[in-house]
């Protein structure tokens, strides 16, 4: 068994053949080394520069590997997981309103958000992300299950109008919320924002909550914005504002802001997000699926707004391939813009790695390479046939591989995930729990 099957850290040395350590963005370093040392990056150097000081550290040797930071998937709803194929081909609003919500009212417990959450995190830490936003009910239950499989969230407390089996109006959401946010307060991995649903389903007086306890605990707000063009215009039916027009009036836009989708702008309100330094989780493949539009990427990159990448829920999407999702990501912005320079191999990296961090607020911790950060690092596999020739390792990781090639994950410097095998969970007992709740949603509905 290998030494890194453990479940502490341990300081060790990753030789590989290629290092790409995100900044500078397009950088490729070939025969080079990471130096991990108590959970963090100590060193990048060329491998023929390793010393003496590094001499008595294990050494993992990875010389048909392309080593680069953890991914970030900077929207979910993990939970969902378990309805992954439920609900499939139809447009956003019937999805909800007739599909999902009703099936979630019936099933939704404590329970199903731990074994939907373990699902999910399972799958991600196997297809390279390390890192996940993620909103659902019951938040206590989505950071068991990613701490316990040493997985690093932004676990957002829900707030909705609606009655739900978690909380029954916006000031219960709110107040079991806060009190969510203070038990995990001094953890190292999961750190907490507030996650008003969408506009229209929340009012007011809920967002003015949100504004008021984000500003006293300085912590995100994450929020559903411009799906859709249905949902901007009967906003604009209902009371003649579009939706971005009332979050700004009620004071929600600014560097804390977390946007989710974001298809449909104007050109003052790219303005207005690059000017308050708010951000975007761009989920192209869930918009593509449900029919709901395309975010101008390219835009808002250009006016200088972070656009980072989520893969929304699986109920949607129908995996949580980060990877795939910036392969899609780039390839959609080239089409929509007749432009194929929009978004380059790089930027797409940039934006599953250092732009979700950026957006997370975590920055200077991953996100990247460098000395000193926590080493969330991932090793992918290009020994197949299918990556061959080698005339750019960058190029090759977002437009020809995918998650099936990430052979490591390591997240704080533990090995989480090795040569197909989830070191921290149990996947043959997760399996049967997961088919037991697809056996129950088929039985009762």
């Amino acid at each position: 068994m290998c030494f890194l099957m453990q479940a502490a850290p341990s300081d060790h040395v990753i030789c590989a053949r290629w290092v790409v350590p995100v900044m500078p963005e397009g950088s490729v370093l070939d025969y080079h080394s990471v130096v991990v040392r108590e959970g963090r990056i100590d060193a990048i150097l060329p491998t023929r520069e390793l010393g003496e000081a590094h001499q008595n550290l294990p050494k993992v040797e990875l010389p048909n590997h392309l080593v680069t930071a953890g991914l970030i998937n900077t929207h979910g709803h993990a939970a969902m997981t378990l309805l992954r194929g439920y609900a499939d081909d139809l447009p956003l609003m019937d999805w909800l309103n007739n599909h999902i919500w009703p099936v979630e009212d019936r099933f939704v417990d404590e329970a199903f958000v731990f074994d939907g959450t373990s699902l999910a995190v399972a799958e991600m830490i196997a297809s390279g992300t390390t890192c996940a936003a993620d909103t659902y009910f019951f938040p206590d239950a989505v950071s068991q299950a990613m701490t316990e499989n040493g997985f690093r969230g932004q676990v957002c407390i829900p707030v909705v109008q609606f009655p739900n089996a978690w909380a029954e109006s916006e000031e219960q959401h709110l107040e079991k919320g806060l009190a969510f946010h203070d038990s995990v307060r001094d953890s190292s991995l999961i750190t907490t924002a507030l996650a008003p649903h969408a506009p229209y389903t929340v009012s007011d007086n809920g967002f003015s909550q949100v504004v008021k306890y984000s500003a006293e605990l300085q912590i995100p707000i994450h929020l559903h914005l411009h799906e859709t063009k249905g949902e901007v215009e009967a906003a604009v039916d209902d009371d003649g504002q579009r939706p971005f027009e009332r979050m700004q009036r009620l004071g929600l836009l600014s560097s804390r802001l977390q946007t989710v989708h974001m298809t449909e702008l104007t050109e003052g309100e790219i303005h207005t997000l690059a000017d308050k330094g708010a951000h975007v989780a761009h989920c192209p493949e869930s918009n593509m699926k449900l029919a709901s539009g395309i975010c101008p990427v390219h835009s808002l990159l250009e006016h200088g707004v972070n656009v980072a990448l989520g893969t929304d829920g699986a109920a949607s999407n129908n995996d949580l391939d980060l990877l795939g999702e910036a392969r899609t990501a780039a390839f959609l912005t080239k089409v929509a813009t007749g432009d194929a320079t929009s978004v380059s191999a790089a930027r797409a990296l940039s934006m599953a790695t250092i732009n979700g961090a950026r957006l997370l607020g975590l920055d200077d911790e991953i996100g990247s390479l460098e000395k000193g950060k926590s080493a969330d690092i991932i090793a992918v596999d290009f020994t197949d046939i299918a990556f061959q020739p080698m005339h750019n390792p960058l190029s090759q990781l977002i437009y020809a591989a995918n998650g099936t090639q990430v052979s490591y994950t390591w997240i704080a410097g533990r090995c989480v995930y090795q040569d197909g095998r989830n070191t921290s969970l149990d996947v043959s007992a997760l399996k049967t729990r997961v088919e037991s709740w697809q056996k129950k949603i088929q039985s009762k509905l």
